[in-house]
C-alpha cells in the first residue's frame, strides 16, 4: 500500500485528495534548439510542476548498473589476443642513439702542446646494445683517426657486465678500454628516445676544444702595402688565377692557308700570355704543345725599337711604351700578336666573372665562327654507256677499288639449275630471217638471258651461240632504274627486245608449263590464256590440225601480200621509226595489242592515211575482235 505523501493517508478511494494548487498536467518537454542545432533536455519537472530529484538511484544502483554487463544480450565477451611477439632486432633495426664526447690525451713530447681534446661519436645500437667510437677525419692532422672502436657490446666492470641505454647521459664519464670519454650532448632522437623511457636528462655541455687547433686558426698577419703598385702583391692576390679564352686565326687568304683555332691563356699574377695549339684526331699535324711560349708581350714599341731586327732584341721596359693587359682582351674583338691576327669568340666561365667583377663587363655572349658547310652534292651516275650491266658499270662510280654488287644468294641456291627454254623467231624485214629459230634460255637464279641459234645446214648462217648470259633491259625503261625482263614476260605470243632485236615466243618446254602451272599468280591473264591455246593445239589430232591450218593458210598468204603492197606504196613516209614506240608506250603489258580508240588517235598524230583503201583493208585484218588492233603486223608495213 503506498501512502498519501501529503497527507499521511493510504493512497485508497475517499481518502485521497486532489491539490487545487497544480493546473498543469502535461509532460516537460525534452528537446530544444540552440543556435539551430538540436538539443536534448533533462527534464527537471514531472507531471503537475513537481520538481524531480536529479539522481533518483543511489550510488550502489549506479555502480551495478555501471558495472553490469550484458550478457544475456551480447553474451559472455571474449578476450582480447595476446600482444604479438616482436624481437629486439626488428623492433629497434636502425635506431641508433648518438652522442657527443671527447677525450684528453697526454703529449708528453712535444713542446708545444701538452695535452690533446680529440672529439668523438658514440653510437649506441639499440637492436643489440652494442657501441662503436668514430673520430671525425681532421685533415692533415698526422693522427689515425676513423673507427676507433668497432662495434661491439663493452663491459663496464669487471664482474662482466656491460653498459646499456641507461647508463648513458648527458655530463657523464664513461670508461672504455682505459680510455675516458666526457659525454657533452646527444642527439634529438637520443633525447627523445631517453625522455620516453623515463631518464632525466642531465642539461648539455660545451664541447671541449683543442688549445693547439685553436691556436693554429689565429687569424694570419696583416701586412700594409705601400700606395705604389706592389708586383708582390699582385703574385699573392692572383696566384693560380688564369684568363682562358678561345680564338681563331683565318689565314684562308693566303695560299694553302686555313682557319685554325687557339687557346690564349692570360696570367694575372704576371701579366703574362701563352697561346696553345688546339689538335684534332688525324689532323696531319706534328704534336706541339705551343705557338708561342708564356710571354709578355708588347703592344706599342717605341720608334728606336721598330727599326731594329727583334730576333736579337731584347725586348724590356726601355723598349716597349705599352704592355697587352687583361683589357685587351675582350670577347668579339681582333688581336694582333706577333704579327698574327686572331679573333676572340668565347671564353670560360671564370673569365665572365673577372671581367664582370673588374670591368663591369657583363654582357660577353659567344660567336658562332663555325663554317656552315655547303649542301652535299647529290652524286649522278653518268649515262650508261652499253657495255655490261648497270649495276656493275655503277660500282666504279661508288668506290675506287669497285666491288661486286651484292647478290641474293637464298634465290640463288632455291633457283639453282632451273632454266626455263622458250622457241622463239626473229622478226626481220629481211626474207632470210623469217626461217631462223632461237633458244631462248632464262636461269632463274640470276635473272639473266642467254640465246642460242641451232645451226642449219646450207642455210648459210652460221648457228651457235647467239648472246650471252647477261640480263636484259625491257625497252623505254629508264638508266637510273632499270627494268629487266622476268619469267612473267615470257609467253606464246610475246615479243622480246633484245638490244634492238624482237623476237617472238612461239613455244615452249614441259618445265615452263609445270612452273607456270605452280607459280600461276606471276603472269598475267593474257599469257595464260595463250599457255592454254597452245596446249589446246596440240592435243587436237594431227587431220584436225592440218585442216585448221590449212584454213589459215590462205589468210596469213593474204596477210603477207597486202603487207608487201603497202610497203611499196608508201616507201616514202616519214617517221617510220617512232610508230613501232608509240604503240609500244600504250602496251603496258606487251601483248602487241592495243585499244581501237587509242590505235586511231596514233596513226592521226602520225599522219598515216588510214582513208586509203589498202590502209582499211589492212585494219581489217589486223582487228582481234571489236575493241583490238593487232599492231604488230600494221606497223610491218610501214617498216623497209
Amino acid at each position: 500500500m503506498v501512502s498519501n505523501p501529503v497527507h499521511g493517508l493510504p493512497f485508497l478511494p475517499g481518502t485521497s485528495f486532489k491539490d487545487p494548487t497544480k493546473t498543469a498536467f502535461h509532460r516537460s518537454q525534452t528537446l530544444g534548439y540552440r543556435n539551430g542545432y538540436a538539443v536534448v533536455r533533462r527534464p527537471t519537472v514531472g507531471i503537475g510542476g513537481e520538481r524531480l530529484q536529479v539522481n533518483q538511484l543511489s550510488p550502489a544502483e549506479l555502480d551495478e548498473l555501471a558495472n553490469k554487463a550484458p550478457v544475456l544480450t551480447y553474451g559472455q565477451p571474449k578476450q582480447a589476443p595476446p600482444a604479438e611477439f616482436i624481437p629486439a632486432h626488428v623492433a629497434f633495426d636502425k635506431k641508433v642513439l648518438k652522442f657527443d664526447a671527447y677525450f684528453q690525451e697526454d703529449v708528453p713530447i712535444s713542446s708545444e702542446e701538452h695535452y690533446r681534446i680529440r672529439q668523438v661519436k658514440i653510437y649506441y645500437y639499440l637492436e643489440d646494445d652494442s657501441i662503436s667510437v668514430m673520430e671525425p677525419v681532421v685533415e692533415n692532422s698526422g693522427i689515425p683517426q676513423g673507427k676507433l672502436i668497432k662495434r661491439q657490446r663493452i663491459a663496464k666492470n669487471d664482474v662482466g657486465d656491460h653498459y646499456h641505454w641507461k647508463d648513458l647521459n648527458r655530463g657523464i664519464d664513461i670508461t672504455m678500454y682505459g680510455k675516458t670519454f666526457r659525454i657533452v650532448d646527444c642527439d634529438h632522437f637520443t633525447q627523445v628516445y631517453l625522455e620516453s623511457q623515463g631518464i632525466e636528462l642531465n642539461p648539455p655541455e660545451k664541447m671541449a676544444l683543442d688549445p693547439y687547433t685553436e691556436l693554429r686558426k689565429q687569424p694570419p698577419r696583416k701586412y700594409v702595402t705601400p700606395s705604389d703598385f706592389d708586383q708582390l702583391k699582385q703574385f699573392l692576390t692572383f696566384d693560380k688565377q688564369v684568363l682562358r679564352f678561345y680564338a681563331i686565326w683565318d689565314d684562308t687568304d693566303s695560299m694553302f692557308g686555313e682557319c685554325r683555332t687557339y687557346i690564349i691563356h692570360y696570367y694575372l699574377m704576371d701579366d703574362t700570355v701563352e697561346i696553345r695549339e688546339v689538335h684534332e684526331r688525324n689532323d696531319g699535324r706534328d704534336p706541339f704543345p705551343l705557338l708561342m711560349n708564356r710571354q709578355r708581350m708588347p703592344k706599342v714599341l717605341t720608334e728606336n725599337a721598330k727599326n731594329f731586327p727583334q730576333c736579337v732584341l731584347e725586348i724590356s721596359d726601355q723598349e716597349v711604351l705599352e704592355w697587352y693587359t687583361a683589357k685587351d682582351f675582350i670577347v668579339g674583338k681582333p688581336l694582333t700578336i706577333l704579327g698574327r691576327n686572331f679573333f676572340i669568340y668565347d671564353c670560360d666561365p671564370f673569365t665572365r666573372q673577372f671581367y664582370k667583377e673588374k670591368f663591369g663587363i657583363s654582357d660577353l655572349p659567344r660567336i658562332d665562327v663555325s663554317k656552315q658547310e655547303p649542301p652535299p652534292v647529290k652524286q649522278e651516275l653518268p649515262p650508261y654507256n652499253g657495255y655490261g650491266l648497270i649495276e656493275d658499270s655503277a660500282q666504279n662510280c661508288f668506290a675506287l677499288i669497285p666491288k661486286a654488287p651484292r647478290k641474293d644468294v637464298i634465290k640463288m641456291l632455291m633457283n639453282d639449275n632451273k632454266v626455263l627454254r622458250y622457241l622463239a623467231a626473229l622478226e626481220s624485214p629481211i626474207p632470210e630471217d623469217k626461217d631462223r629459230r632461237f633458244i631462248f634460255s632464262y636461269f632463274l637464279a640470276t635473272d639473266m638471258i642467254s640465246i642460242f641459234e641451232p645451226p642449219v645446214r646450207n642455210s648459210g648462217i652460221i648457228g651457235g651461240k647467239y648472246l650471252g648470259k647477261t640480263r636484259v633491259i625491257k625497252p623505254f625503261s629508264e638508266a637510273e632504274n632499270p627494268i629487266y625482263y622476268g619469267p612473267s614476260d615470257f609467253f606464246i605470243g610475246a615479243v622480246i627486245d633484245v638490244f634492238g632485236h624482237r623476237f617472238i615466243i612461239l613455244d615452249i618446254d614441259e618445265y615452263v608449263l609445270k612452273y607456270m602451272e605452280s607459280n600461276a599468280a606471276q603472269y598475267s591473264p593474257e599469257a595464260l590464256s595463250s599457255i592454254q591455246n597452245h596446249v589446246r593445239k596440240q592435243e587436237i589430232p594431227a587431220p584436225e590440225l592440218e585442216n585448221k591450218q590449212a584454213k589459215e593458210e590462205p589468210g596469213k598468204q593474204e596477210l603477207e601480200a597486202l603487207i608487201d603492197t603497202v610497203q611499196k606504196q608508201l616507201k616514202d613516209y616519214s617517221c617510220k621509226d617512232n610508230i613501232h614506240e608509240a604503240f609500244q608506250a600504250h602496251d603496258k603489258e606487251a601483248l602487241g595489242y592495243v585499244d581501237r580508240e587509242m590505235f586511231f588517235k596514233i596513226c592521226e598524230s602520225f599522219n598515216i592515211p588510214i582513208d586509203d583503201s589498202l590502209v582499211k583493208e589492212l585494219i581489217r585484218m589486223c582487228s582481234h575482235g571489236e575493241d583490238r588492233i593487232d599492231y604488230y603486223n600494221f606497223v610491218r608495213a610501214f617498216s623497209n
